[in-house]
């Protein structure tokens, strides 16, 4: 919902803001935002945060280029070329390429129903996109999306490997370099001054919702689902969007925005009703994230703890049982079939 409903707000703002100024402010008001949130988190429940390691610094470098400059560029780049509705709904595609890359490139589970449910997904973005009486076949601005699109799909299953950090600070590491990348970029390369206060401000409050508390969200979706069942229900978010083009901007509806929404909606109901379940087998681990004693967490602890979430290193012993899972932080295990 929070990233859904900043697409068309963002569209408001790009008359006034040059596209890397609007992308560096909306990344850095997330990040400033969220580091008060660890900050004031961290002093009140002195709770031990899960920092990344120096070996993956290269990885987070990664997501904040990807995914926190060149995706948040393109998108509004695109918005100068087309509505709110359209460029909405057109996001879907990122949970496309976020399966695909899964699939491909990190070999995550998957299962016929999340397989078939991409095809009305595609079929969806393919007909936002059709512009059969322009030179080329697809829109500037649609071919822009996919672009943002391909790269939060790259930028997903980068954080996906990461999603053992603590949520919220790997959120506010990411807005922080985002920001700060982007601000030297437009400083240094393109001179571009910064804009009034007010429309900074309002820019870095959309970008805290928007970026920032939605990111954080994603990442502990991550680690909950895997990269292709988070992204597939993150597909949401365009449809959000595009109500709130219509309610705010009043942007019209369109035969193709309708065909979009019936065929993306089909490709979502199969991906929320998969149900996936197995004998498996956890391969002992060693790992740090916040957790509870649940059947995955049976350890003993030197001090008394309660049932309470916390975080510390753990050990898991080898396991083998079978339950309704996910390819979460714990079950990232091979299939036969």
């Amino acid at each position: 919902m929070l990233f859904g409903s900043s697409t068309p707000f963002a569209k408001m703002l790009t008359g006034a803001l040059q596209p890397l100024v609007l992308s560096g402010l909306m990344y850095a008001g997330a990040g400033l935002g969220l580091t008060v949130f660890v900050i004031l988190g961290h002093a009140l429940d002195r709770g031990r945060l899960s920092l990344p390691s120096p070996a993956q610094l290269p990885a987070i470098g990664a997501v904040v280029l990807i995914g926190g400059v060149f995706g948040p560029e393109l998108l509004i780049l695109a918005l100068a070329r087309t509505s709110a509705v359209s460029a909405s709904m057109s996001l879907n595609l990122e949970s496309v390429f976020t399966a695909l890359i899964a699939w491909m490139v990190f070999r995550e589970s998957t299962s016929l129903r999340i397989v078939v449910g991409m095809f009305p997904i595609c079929a969806g973005g393919v007909s936002l996109a059709w512009s059969p009486q322009g030179a080329l076949l697809f829109s500037p601005g649609a071919l822009l999306i996919a672009a943002a699109c391909l790269c939060w799909g790259i930028d997903n299953n980068l954080t996906r490997s990461l999603s053992a950090i603590d949520p919220v600070l790997l959120a506010a590491i990411k807005g922080l370099g985002a920001g700060a990348t982007s601000r030297i970029c437009a400083t240094a390369f393109l001179s571009l001054p910064l804009p009034p206060v007010h429309v900074a401000l309002g820019a870095a409050a959309l970008g805290l919702l928007g970026y920032g508390v939605s990111v954080a969200l994603v990442i502990h979706a991550l680690r909950e689902l895997g990269a292709a069942r988070a992204g597939a229900y993150f597909a949401v978010a365009p449809f959000i969007g595009a109500l709130m083009a219509v309610a705010i901007l009043g942007e019209a509806l369109s035969w193709q925005i309708g065909f979009a929404a019936e065929s993306m909606g089909m490709g979502l109901y199969l991906h929320l009703t998969e149900q996936h379940g197995h004998l498996h087998e956890h391969e002992p681990i060693e790992h740090e994230h916040s957790h509870t004693h649940d059947e995955h967490h049976v350890h003993v602890h030197d001090a008394a703890v309660t049932d309470a979430e916390h975080n510390h290193a753990h050990r898991h012993v080898p396991l083998i049982h079978g339950h309704r899972h996910f390819p979460d932080l714990h079950h990232r295990h091979g299939h036969n079939s």
